[in-house]
């Protein structure tokens, strides 16, 4: 069996990647995408801390999924303002991320 240490390595390493993703790209959807893939971490360092607990990883699974129903929603919602934007404007870029405000 492997030991959860590796997966939450694995977990951060994934995390540090797309948040240098996040903060170096300049278009909205490849930012989503990043922060999506955050999520994607976060979910398996749930569960790799779950499986470590001694209830077999009930808990670290129920956050998990916590995490992947709130990343679906805001990934449905970030991608219809984006793309409402770019139907608008031609472009969506973090640079027009200020004229999104009312």
């Amino acid at each position: 069996m492997v030991p959860p240490v590796y997966f939450m390595v694995l977990g951060a390493i994934v995390f540090l990647i797309a948040m240098f993703g996040f903060l170096t790209r300049r278009s909205l959807l490849q930012a989503l995408m990043c922060l999506e893939l955050m999520t994607a971490s976060v979910s398996l360092t749930f569960i790799a801390i779950g499986r470590s607990m001694p209830d077999g990883g009930l808990g670290g699974m129920a956050m998990a999924t916590f995490v992947i129903v709130i990343g679906a929603a805001e990934i449905g919602m970030g991608l219809a303002i984006v793309m409402l934007y770019f139907r608008r404007h031609g472009d969506a870029t973090t640079d027009d991320i200020d004229l999104l405000g009312g």
